[in-house]
């Protein structure tokens, strides 16, 4: 899920299938209603909303899924991160948990989903540090290959000081190419208020807010999903003060993603 900044991105994208939690029954009885998904992948970089997660390195991820037939689902959805421990010696959490729940449905070939996502930061924090732990209403609707999304923060934006309020725009389009083989694109705006992130301090309100895109292709093979991904920003220059890591590396720059993973 998950999908940031740490979602999920091609990470969890394609591997949230479900399977049932009860077969149809002999004689004709009604399949369960209910219905249990999970998924675990592994991947070059966690990269969310085209920031790095974890600096570079690797990142393994995993989430279970429950929904109804009425469309209210909820879920859970982890990885590691590295990006808070960066940008401070003094903080220790090296984990994303995030709780989801929602409503979603489709109506005339339409699809829509409602729904409200927390991200999780578990660790230990210094005294005033402002806290990373961010709380998201979204609601997105598709049509055909297109989903329109988006995300409004109800807190901080992940330990942005006074950032509440900011909003995730996000396009993306899933083409069938034939033979097992989705072509994935992406395009998405991040608008920052204010505040300042990882040390730096903000000159203005737009200084942190940046534009992030995605060209990719998935396919399955070898009872495994398989995404690559080209990820690239333009949190560069002023905005990209707010997203360079401890390591001098600026974590919006372009990169291609390889995952792998499977669903249950």
């Amino acid at each position: 899920m998950r999908v940031p900044f740490a979602v999920p991105v091609l990470a969890v994208a394609g591997l949230m299938s479900a399977v049932p939690c009860a077969q149809a029954q002999a004689g004709g009885e009604t399949a369960s209603p209910h219905t249990l998904g999970a998924n675990v992948s592994i991947a070059t970089e966690y990269r969310y909303r085209g920031i790095a997660q974890t600096d570079g390195d690797p990142a393994l991820q995993g989430g279970l899924d429950y929904s109804h037939e009425s469309g209210l689902y909820v879920g859970t959805w982890g990885s590691n991160v590295s990006w808070l421990a960066d940008a401070d010696d003094d903080v220790s959490s090296s984990l994303e948990l995030d709780l989801y729940g929602g409503w979603r449905g489709a109506w005339r070939g339409f699809g829509y989903d409602v729904g409200l996502l927390r991200y999780f930061y578990p660790g230990s924090y210094p005294a005033g540090f402002t806290s990373p732990h961010t709380t998201e209403l979204y609601v997105a609707g598709s049509w055909r290959m297109f989903t329109l999304k988006y995300s409004h923060a109800l807190t901080n934006l992940f330990g942005v000081p006074d950032s509440e309020g900011a909003g995730y725009l996000d396009l993306g389009a899933n083409v069938d190419l034939g033979r097992g083989f989705a072509l994935v694109a992406h395009v998405g705006h991040q608008r920052v208020p204010s505040g300042s992130l990882q040390g730096v301090r903000i000159r203005s309100s737009s200084d942190c807010s940046y534009t992030d895109w995605k060209l990719g292709v998935a396919t399955s093979w070898a009872g495994l999903d398989w995404s690559l991904s080209y990820i690239d920003t333009d949190a560069k220059g002023g905005a990209g003060e707010c997203y360079r890591s401890a390591r001098n590396r600026d974590l919006g720059k372009g990169t291609a993603v390889l995952t792998v993973g499977r669903s249950f």
